[in-house]
């Protein structure tokens, strides 16, 4: 993303916030998501909508925003983490004013605000690599005014001893860079449609992640039966045929019947959308 020096900051900055905003809409408004808020309603959470995510989204560009005014070209140090931190947690709040109460985007502000961080690190510029790496510093540098208490993701992890959002973060965003950009960019290149490159880079998220959401939610029945799903779709030659298709129609099916959602899946599917359009901002994507 190259920027002219006069409006390097400030529109840079303006840039990533707009840009990381459309990439939580545009998550939430793929279809169809299996156990996920999507066009078609509201997959297995009762109190959520896509009128809502999207209402969420849009509170959060102001944070976004000035994640990046205060990250530009500034090195990771536990001065920026503590910014950082103090941010996503008026961002937090934000949302939940916008939401009523709802946890909406938790986790993305988490995910997305390291990235969007990141980037004005690295002055505006920079590969997928060169920002996923620069997250995996600031989120491995201590925060201590972070709240002490367990988020329902934290348990999760604790209690079935996996790795979580937390730990994503610090190891450089591996499902986003390993699986889920090369699946995204993949499948266009063979033809599919912008929406079936999406929900096929969501599927290989999901054939590893242990998302803590559907942990929280189905335990280790609902990880097996995400992850054997979505390989299952993927294996079937992905959503642009009719036999992925239809892998893809069961693991909707199943992921309801276990009021299962992957949530943390789709954090990550929003930051790989924000990745692809740091590195080719121009795109028609």
């Amino acid at each position: 993303m190259k920027l002219l020096p006069q409006i390097q900051v400030e529109g840079g900055a303006e840039w990533l916030a707009r840009t990381a905003t459309q990439c939580l809409i545009d998550e939430a408004r793929l279809s169809p998501k299996p156990g996920l808020v999507d066009s078609r309603g509201s997959g297995a959470h009762h109190d959520l909508s896509l009128a809502l995510m999207e209402r969420s989204a849009h509170s959060l560009t102001p944070t976004f925003q000035a994640l990046a005014q205060q990250s530009w070209q500034r090195p990771a140090d536990i001065a920026l983490r503590q910014t950082v931190g103090r941010l996503g947690r008026e961002g937090e709040r934000q949302m939940m004013a916008a939401t009523e109460g709802v946890n909406t985007h938790r986790g993305a502000i988490w995910a997305l605000g390291l990235l969007v961080s990141a980037v004005a690190m690295l002055g505006g510029d920079a590969s997928a690599r060169a920002v996923a790496n620069a997250a995996a510093r600031l989120a491995t540098l201590p925060d201590d005014a972070a709240p002490k208490v367990f988020s329902k993701g934290l348990r999760a992890t604790h209690r079935y001893r996996v790795p979580g959002a937390r730990e994503e973060a610090q190891q450089a965003f591996p499902h986003v860079m390993q699986r889920a950009l090369p699946q995204l960019r993949l499948s266009r290149l063979n033809g599919s449609s912008e929406a079936q490159a999406r929900l096929d880079a969501l599927m290989a998220i999901m054939t590893t992640l242990t998302d803590t959401c559907v942990l929280s939610r189905a335990g280790m029945e609902g990880l097996d039966a995400m992850q054997d799903g979505a390989r299952a779709v993927l294996n079937a030659g992905g959503c642009a045929t009719p036999a992925g298709q239809l892998a893809l129609a069961k693991l909707d099916r199943q992921m309801l019947a276990l009021n299962a959602s992957p949530g943390g899946a789709a954090d990550l599917l929003a930051a790989t959308l924000f990745l692809d359009r740091v590195e080719t901002p121009n795109s028609k994507h």
